[in-house]
């Protein structure tokens, strides 16, 4: 029972790591600069979201919300 289990556990492990690989070819065929601009948009996503959740002026939080759409709007645009 235990051999079986423990083959079960390499096939899963290896099928894991097939997954793995492809996603990794199908990051590295996707352009460099695409993937570098999406990353800076969500990293700036999370900078404003984080401001946004301890802003407590209404002028400050309105334009945040504002920065935060018009970042949403770009990842929409990059897919």
């Amino acid at each position: 029972m235990a051999r079986g289990f423990e083959s079960k556990q390499v096939e899963d492990q290896q099928a894991e790591a097939q997954r793995r690989r492809e996603r990794r070819d199908d990051a590295s065929a996707e352009d460099p600069a695409r993937v570098t601009r999406r990353r800076s948009l969500e990293m700036a996503r999370v900078d404003v979201s984080r401001r946004l959740a301890v802003a407590t002026a209404a002028p400050l939080r309105e334009m945040l919300k504002r920065a935060l759409e018009a970042i949403d709007a770009e990842l929409g645009k990059l897919g």
